[in-house]
């Protein structure tokens, strides 16, 4: 594939969950989690995916790594359907496409040291190193993560939490991935940390070339580090556009009280800003209203919104997508 056509691809991505009841556990409900999300994600970019629990960002990120099974839609990675690849196909796009995880203590094997944690990618994909060459290649990754190599026979027990995000990170990185998906890798860490984590990854997509998709609550970090930010509600994207734009001048009326629940350092600022928060909670992805899903706590919500879904479409001179009938009527 070109370097213009986008590494990954969804087309009215789908992931559907059935509820099973009564002794036959016949499934009589539906969680629909992802209710087809169409983006692009450009090569050696950085895609930032906001939105409140439960709009189903963790969901989309599990899905686009293939760790379920998508109920219908496209997802393309490279310009291979991986509904239609083959076996060596699959095998092969594996070690192209890694996952840093939410919690850095429990996607870590206690039982297993840092050496071992970065060897067990090596032995299933690189079979010619032997134990020692796997040895030197987890040392040298563990340097570029920031930890030092002497770390390298600790267990997981014995690192902090940024320590061990860091593991994470080197975990994922080892087989030197195209494709990076990072699930809220920095919402269980100290504030003075996640900064760091951040920075850490910044440096690794420019230095190593990766495309990312950045799945976070914090939208100033998702600013920071992401070319274009996407917004997630109840399992379909609001808004689209770059990092930037999106957050000091957001067009969907779910983007301006997201961004105005964004805690403010500022006492003054954040006092003013509560007045704009956002109110009520995320419906039930089971029972999705009709119309606008966003129209129950929408401040500018207008008849025609219970009636009639918003496309996501492009606004006139802007490189924005918007699903609202504010502009498109």
């Amino acid at each position: 594939m070109t370097d213009d056509a986008p590494l990954i691809r969804t087309i009215d991505l789908k992931q559907h969950f059935p509820l099973r009841a009564g002794l036959l556990g016949r499934a009589k409900l539906t969680v629909k989690a992802v209710d087809g999300i169409t983006i692009d994600i450009p090569r050696r970019s950085v895609l930032g995916l906001v939105g409140e629990s439960g709009s189903g960002k963790s969901t989309f990120g599990r899905a686009v790594m293939g760790l379920e099974k998508p109920t219908s839609g496209t997802l393309e990675f490279d310009g291979i359907d991986m509904a239609q690849a083959s076996p060596d196909q699959t095998k092969a796009l594996r070690r192209r496409m890694q996952m840093v995880f939410q919690d850095p203590f429990s996607s870590l094997n206690p039982r297993m040291s840092v050496a071992e944690t970065l060897g067990v990618p090596l032995r299933f994909h690189e079979l010619e190193l032997g134990p020692a060459g796997r040895r030197d290649r987890a040392a040298e990754m563990m340097e570029r993560v920031g930890l030092p190599s002497a770390y390298i026979d600790r267990f997981p027990h014995e690192f902090s939490g940024g320590q061990r995000q860091r593991i994470g990170i080197a975990r994922a990185l080892i087989m030197e991935p195209d494709f990076v998906v990072c699930d809220e890798p920095i919402s269980a860490l100290d504030v003075s940390v996640q900064a760091q984590v951040v920075n850490l990854l910044n440096d690794l997509k420019t230095s190593m070339g990766l495309t990312m998709l950045f799945i976070a609550h914090d939208l100033s970090m998702v600013r920071y580090i992401s070319d274009r930010m996407a917004v997630m509600y109840l399992g379909s994207l609001v808004e689209i556009g770059k990092a930037s734009d999106v957050y000091f001048d957001p067009r969907h009326p779910y983007t301006e009280v997201l961004i105005a629940s964004n805690p403010e350092p500022d006492p003054a600022t954040e006092r003013q800003r509560a007045s704009t928060a956002i109110r009520g909670e995320i419906p039930s992805p089971v029972n999705v209203p009709a119309g606008c899903r966003f129209a129950g706590r929408c401040p500018k919500v207008m008849p025609v919104c219970h009636e009639q879904t918003p496309q996501l479409l492009p606004l006139l001179d802007e490189d924005r997508l918007v699903a609202c009938h504010l502009y498109h009527q």
